[in-house]
């Protein structure tokens, strides 16, 4: 399942609204059918909109801010978690109806438990927290059907909900089954209704309800909404549409709010132990407006499901893995990060360490790396294959915490990985080649290490990792990105704005691409600051002049020099080649568009060579 959590638009959506209000379940203590009713006690009597009222709560509740993202309506029937949606539904007043024909003609209101259970009685038929934006085609087919598990479908919406008879033991009649991905979403809702109208549920006939106040369901469909209650965790979408709806109506589903309430009243012999709390939170790497963190595992007495990542009390994002980005930050601001972990009963850890990191400044100058990262990497014809990695922290890197990893054509898992050892130097590189290597490209024996393991054996569609202790902190390609190639016979090499390791590649605002075995720079020495100052301080006595110095992209080189022509370098602060221009005769020369960062200007007169730095804000 693709749950994409880790956005801007989720931040100001979670903070907007209200949060679990302190004491709101002070008196939920009891477990079983008690817990039930003292749940019931705390969430009836909410304030009821209206029917109509539910498109203005739409607005606020069912926004796609998680999946592409584009402030379109959130529909459980029609959205593609995968890729494109079929189609889409804007906000607000458009393209609602009652009348359809195909898929994508309007959306309504799509009652999880039928309204005709309640006779379309009040407040239940404007209750937000089991009403959804849905797909009118998709609403109509579902029609009054129970939802449950359909292997043999009579019927598939476009994003593949299924409509035919349950396929589980207990029931044979037509049900609809919805997509992975809402499944435990809609086993809330029902869970949800079932405690909020503890008071009258008793008294509806429906094929999914055995008649009682406590249960309520049978047991055949009590084991269809468990089994999607584990199967698919609580998510950053379900939280914030609760607090949407708390916003609206004062009152919340408990079951988003502690999932871990589902087992202890419907299935109390179920796994009711929490995992341990994970530990040695810390940050890898961080932006201006991200931050990277990772931590050690928890344990559990079944197994741990995922993670939950919060900023400042938020909730930013879920994770399966041991690290996690946040993002969409402020500069120069200070958060306060810690983790907790899950199990599938819904059980939540304690909270890890909390660590407070602030965001770089928005202004960084880009001559002080936060990490090591790739700088270079070559993907040749035949076995020119390389990768270069730069240190440019201002300190010396002990190696022996970083390996190389490879993804073989964008699926399976992670190769074994290619340990490093030394340290390197500040203002160094270290080179890795194919020991097969032309040495007409490069000369292997120049390397840190010559070898043939499967990390040099990389193609264009083969993803390779940066890793420190073990945690993914820099990336060429996409992870699980499929067979297609994104750098085949090209050179790429890192941008000099880029000071940043970051585990999500981005071609064309991260490298420079060259030409099929363009091997020149490899291994090339950065330039290091300290150099640059006593440089700087000889290039005057010279009378060279850079103006204006910082610049905005653009600027002029003057250099008293009359006696014989000269050429211009300009050199990125990792070494790479942006400008060349030789047997220049005029004193003044004009430089344009050079993009942000720290550059060396190197001038040529004969057997003389002169350097000064030049700051592009």
């Amino acid at each position: 399942m693709k749950k994409l959590y880790t956005l801007l638009l989720l931040f100001v959506v979670t903070a907007t609204f209200s949060q679990i209000p302190s004491g709101y379940y002070s008196t939920a203590t009891g477990t079983g059918y008690t817990l039930k009713t003292q749940l019931y006690n705390i969430i009836k009597g909410h304030t009821d909109n209206g029917y109509a009222g539910l498109y203005t709560t739409y607005q606020t509740s069912d926004v796609d801010n998680f999946y592409e993202n584009d402030g379109t309506v959130l529909d459980m029937y029609s959205e593609n978690p995968a890729g494109t949606d079929p189609y889409n539904y804007s906000t607000g007043s458009t393209q609602r109806c009652g009348n359809y024909s195909v898929e994508g003609d309007c959306y309504n209101r799509e009652h999880i438990i039928p309204q005709s259970v309640f006779n379309e009685q009040s407040p239940m038929v404007a209750d937000a927290h089991f009403i959804t934006p849905t797909d009118g085609k998709v609403n109509g087919m579902r029609s009054n059907y129970p939802h449950g598990v359909v292997s043999t479908p009579t019927y598939i919406s476009q994003n593949g909900g299924k409509l035919g008879p349950n396929s589980t033991s207990g029931y044979s009649g037509t049900v609809f089954e919805p997509i992975n991905e809402f499944k435990g979403d809609i086993a809330r809702m029902y869970f949800y209704f079932a405690t909020r109208y503890e008071n009258t549920v008793a008294g509806y006939t429906y094929a999914m309800f055995d008649g009682s106040s406590n249960k309520v369901f049978t047991t055949a469909f009590l084991n269809i909404l468990l089994a999607w209650n584990a199967q698919d965790p609580v998510s950053a979408r379900e939280i914030a549409r609760n607090n949407a709806i708390y916003a609206r109506q004062n009152n919340r589903n408990p079951y988003i709010d502690h999932p871990e309430y589902v087992n202890q009243i419907w299935n109390p012999s179920a796994d009711t132990q929490a995992p341990t709390a994970p530990t040695s939170l810390a940050s890898t790497t961080k932006t201006a407006t991200s931050i990277t963190v990772a931590w050690n595992a928890s344990t559990d007495n079944v197994g741990v499901t995922g993670y939950n990542v919060y900023s400042n009390g938020v909730l930013k994002t879920t994770v399966t893995g041991l690290t996690a980005t946040i993002t969409g930050l402020t500069a120069s601001t200070s958060y306060n990060i810690n983790v907790s972990a899950k199990d599938a009963a819904g059980n939540t850890s304690a909270l890890s360490n909390t660590i407070a990191v602030t965001t770089n400044s928005s202004g960084g100058t880009g001559g002080t790396a936060t990490d090591l990262l790739f700088s270079e990497y070559i993907e040749g014809s035949g076995n020119n294959k390389a990768l270069e990695i730069a240190n440019n922290t201002g300190a010396s890197v002990s190696l022996s915490v970083y390996t190389v990893k490879k993804q073989t054509n964008g699926a399976g898992a992670w190769s074994t990985g290619l340990a490093l050892s030394g340290t390197l130097a500040t203002g160094s590189k270290f080179t890795i080649v194919n020991s097969s290597m032309a040495s007409s490209c490069y000369p292997t024996s120049s390397a840190n290490i010559s070898t043939t393991a499967t990390e040099l054996t990389f193609n264009g569609n083969d993803a390779v990792g940066l890793f420190k202790n073990g945690v993914l902190i820099d990336i060429i390609g996409t992870f699980n990105g499929g067979t297609a190639n994104f750098a085949v016979d090209v050179t790429l090499r890192r941008k000099s704005t880029v000071t940043a390791p970051s585990t999500t590649f981005n071609l064309a605002s991260q490298w420079d691409s060259f030409t099929t075995d363009t091997c020149s720079n490899l291994g090339a020495k950065l330039v290091k600051n300290t150099t640059l100052e006593t440089e700087e301080t000889l290039a005057d006595s010279k009378g060279i002049i850079l103006y204006p110095n910082p610049s905005n992209g653009n600027f002029s080189i003057y250099f008293n020099n009359t006696e014989a022509p000269y050429s211009i370098e300009i050199i990125s602060i990792l070494g790479q080649k942006i400008f060349e221009k030789s047997n220049i005769k005029d004193s003044l020369s004009t430089i344009n568009n050079l993009p942000k960062g720290i550059y060396i200007v190197r001038i040529s007169k004969g057997s003389e060579n002169f350097s000064k730095k030049i700051l592009i804000n």
